[in-house]
């Protein structure tokens, strides 16, 4: 090689070392996450999944602590109730503890509203009871039996087949029906979206009601995301579940490893197609997945396998029609 070349070969590996400088491409991202872009303004507007919104709220705080002039709002309106403003064009993002549905997607194409599914970390939906009940297990089909609609049962007592005798008086605690999660239980348990019994205590979107409630009744039972069970774990109960295969602990690893069912579950956000054409949001949801799987265990949530992280950071790295910060691959040869 003349020295011409050889001058030419090195100026180019030079500059392809600052250019992986300043997009942060050094090896310590994979393992502690990313640092959020500095210099950006303006307001985020987020709404939906009370499940879903405490994990928001802790990347919102951490992306706005290098960004103090962005203003990220977290509202927790459910997963239904927080579609109804997205697809109206009220929020920039959804957070979502089930899939969009059909009608939904109805709603937001009338709206000429877009939007991208990103799955940001998985959750365990969590049965509970209070510390004094002995059972330990139910199975799908006992969870119906209480929960599905028509329902009469009222005590521990009439649950067929229970793992220990208990004679308490049932009081149960659940979402109301905005919230994702009273969606997805009702479809696991009992077996359509929307059905279940209407004399139990609805406490909406305050799962903090069911903490109180359940750990304050003996015959207490509830269900929540597996985030709540983990802070409040010192006062209340989870049951193992029984889908057909034995009991089974709700807990990251079964989970992960698909044995939790049928009420483990993946958790969402949905940007949508508008607001990520604003370079705040966009960073903001590509700040979002690079750091979640740090944030997540910290604060209760089930972090994604690497095999989601990979998919999720390959569609954040699409939207806004850019490359993304994991689009590009450079090498200097």
């Amino acid at each position: 090689m003349n020295s011409r070349k050889w001058m030419l070969a090195v100026a180019g590996c030079a500059l392809l070392t600052l250019g992986l400088a300043a997009c942060g491409g050094d090896d310590d991202e994979g393992d502690g996450g990313s640092e959020a872009p500095s210099g950006l303004s303006g307001e985020i507007r987020i709404d939906g999944s009370s499940t879903v919104g405490p994990l928001t709220e802790r990347i919102a705080e951490d992306f706005q602590a290098s960004n103090p002039d962005v203003r990220v709002s977290v509202g927790t309106s459910g997963t239904s109730g927080g579609f109804e403003k997205f697809c109206a064009g009220e929020t920039a993002i959804n957070d979502a503890s089930r899939a969009i549905e059909s009608t939904e997607k109805k709603a937001c194409a009338q709206d000429n509203v877009t939007y991208e599914e990103v799955q940001i970390a998985n959750d365990a939906l969590t049965v509970v009871v209070n510390t004094e009940n002995p059972v330990t297990c139910m199975t799908t089909d006992q969870l119906s039996s209480v929960w599905d609609k028509g329902s009469t049962l009222d005590s521990w007592d009439q649950i067929k087949d229970l793992d220990a005798d208990y004679s308490e008086s049932l009081e149960l605690y659940g979402p109301g029906t905005d919230s994702g999660t009273f969606d997805y239980f009702t479809e696991a348990i009992n077996g359509e979206e929307g059905v279940q019994r209407t004399d139990y205590n609805n406490v909406g979107e305050d799962d903090n009601a069911t903490v109180t409630g359940v750990s304050g009744s003996p015959g207490g039972m509830g269900y929540f995301g597996f985030s709540f069970f983990t802070e409040n774990q010192d006062t209340l109960k989870a049951l193992e579940i029984d889908g057909g295969d034995g009991c089974v602990a709700p807990s990251e690893e079964t989970v992960q490893d698909g044995s939790y069912t049928p009420l483990g579950r993946p958790l969402f956000i949905y940007p949508s197609g508008d607001a990520l054409q604003e370079e705040t949001v966009k960073a903001f949801v590509e700040y979002y997945v690079d750091n979640v799987n740090t944030v997540a265990p910290e604060i209760g949530f089930i972090p994604m396998t690497d095999e989601q992280l990979s998919e999720s950071q390959d569609e954040v790295a699409k939207l806004g029609g850019g490359a993304g910060l994991h689009g590009t691959i450079l090498s200097c040869v």
